[in-house]
């Protein structure tokens, strides 16, 4: 009797155990999607800040426009409208940007289709 007690305790343990330490070890990877204006931009710190979300721009960071093409960095100004996607580094503690696309307007849900970076 006390055997299938310790099996039921183990198992409940390991099952609790899975529960709370699975979903923190996806978070690393998990892309942020942000629309919205440029808040602020410091090219020097090299930051952005969108939606009151802080991206730090990397050698990796690539700037495109809204047909999926490149894009240079002079075109990336406060107020302009963009779609930012990035990542969370838990190393370094902040979001670093992926892909900034460069967008005419702002993009509501019926027209994403035209865009399909957007999902």
């Amino acid at each position: 009797m006390k055997n299938g007690n310790v099996r039921n305790e183990v198992f409940l343990l390991v099952f609790l155990i899975l529960v709370f330490v699975s979903p923190t070890l996806g978070q690393e990877n998990n892309p942020v999607k942000v629309q919205g204006r440029v808040m602020s931009l410091d090219l020097y710190k090299n930051v952005i800040t969108v939606n009151e979300k802080v991206f730090v721009l990397d050698s990796q960071t690539m700037i495109r426009d809204d047909k999926d093409y490149p894009a240079g960095m002079d075109r990336l100004r406060p107020e302009a409208w963009v779609y930012v996607v990035g990542e969370n580094r838990s190393a370094i503690k902040k979001l670093v940007a992926k892909r900034i696309y460069l967008l005419p307007k702002f993009i509501g849900r019926k027209e994403r289709n035209s865009y399909p970076f957007m999902d």
